[in-house]
């Protein structure tokens, strides 16, 4: 049988990046963390942890907390049928990986009067379209949104729908490099805006274009801080429809190629042992990303 507060430090340890934050969550000195993750390691005869900043979780460090994350969702069930194992009456908090721009749109819509009725805290971590997956298939999460499909052993994905991008600039960057309007083979020429290294959907639009090969951009790993710089006139760049309706009506942004959007489908993953509140939690996902995602074929 496993120990279940053992568990529960080295979950802290992966979740709050570290042993002294760890420790403060549960109420524990750091020392007290410390042993813990060492006696988890003698019990399994292995590392759990990557002793590194932050601290990262080693092959059967991830597998346990798959386990321990499981756990608990199916513990939250218990609870509502049996009150009075809930000893501390603390929120549940569920840890969700999703990509920045559904954070900057439509997510916190679609779930504040479900985490208000459910008693939910969200502990979110912000990663690209796609690859947050990973952060699953590491088990630092107990759910994901993502433009994969394919769901990583144990877990289950939904279509949500499609996010619509658009290729947009500044009025004052549009004529100072295409005074003789826009083509797509200007596009690589011109500096564009790319949100991280994990992001390949200008690449993939250009390509779409029939424009291959590398092109100039500057980094910029904020949603908002990315609406600013294409507003300011450093770049052209893919920005979600739903984010730039109040630019697109001043006239502050313009699009490039109005005739071509690019769409990027949006995939919700969860383990399948998740509990009552996680599939909850789909069905709310499911009928509220209707109004604000297009369809995907």
């Amino acid at each position: 049988m496993f120990d279940y507060k053992l568990l529960s430090a080295l979950a802290a340890v992966v979740e709050q990046a570290g042993f002294e934050r760890a420790a403060q969550v549960l109420g524990l000195s750091q020392s007290a963390i410390s042993q813990r993750i060492k006696l988890l390691e003698a019990r399994v005869g292995q590392p759990v942890l990557v002793r590194m900043t932050p601290p990262a979780p080693t092959e059967i460090g991830r597998r346990l907390l798959n386990h321990v994350q499981q756990v608990r969702l199916l513990e939250r069930d218990l609870q509502s049928l049996v009150p009075a194992l809930d000893e501390e009456g603390l929120p549940e908090r569920l840890r969700i990986a999703l990509n920045a721009d559904s954070l900057a749109t439509w997510w916190a819509a679609a779930v504040s009067d479900f985490c208000a009725e459910q008693y939910l805290l969200l502990d979110l971590v912000v990663e690209d379209q796609t690859v947050g997956l990973k952060r699953m298939r590491a088990g630092e999460v107990a759910a994901c949104i993502c433009a994969s499909e394919r769901p990583v052993a144990g877990a289950r994905s939904v279509l949500l729908g499609a996010m619509r991008y658009r290729a947009l600039a500044s009025p004052a960057f549009i004529a100072r490099h295409f005074p003789e309007g826009v083509r797509a083979d200007l596009l690589a020429k011109t500096p564009a805006l790319v949100f991280g290294p994990d992001d390949f959907l200008q690449h993939r639009y250009l390509a779409s274009l029939g424009v291959d090969g590398g092109f100039e951009h500057h980094l910029c790993p904020s949603s908002e801080g990315f609406i600013r710089l294409t507003e300011a006139g450093l770049g052209w760049g893919l920005v979600p429809e739903l984010q730039v309706r109040e630019q697109l009506e001043r006239g502050v942004l313009r699009e490039l190629l109005p005739d071509k959007p690019i769409d990027v489908p949006l995939y919700w993953h969860h383990w399948r042992n998740g509990g009552q509140l996680l599939g909850l939690l789909t069905d709310q996902l499911v009928r509220s990303s209707k109004q604000w995602l297009v369809p995907w074929d």
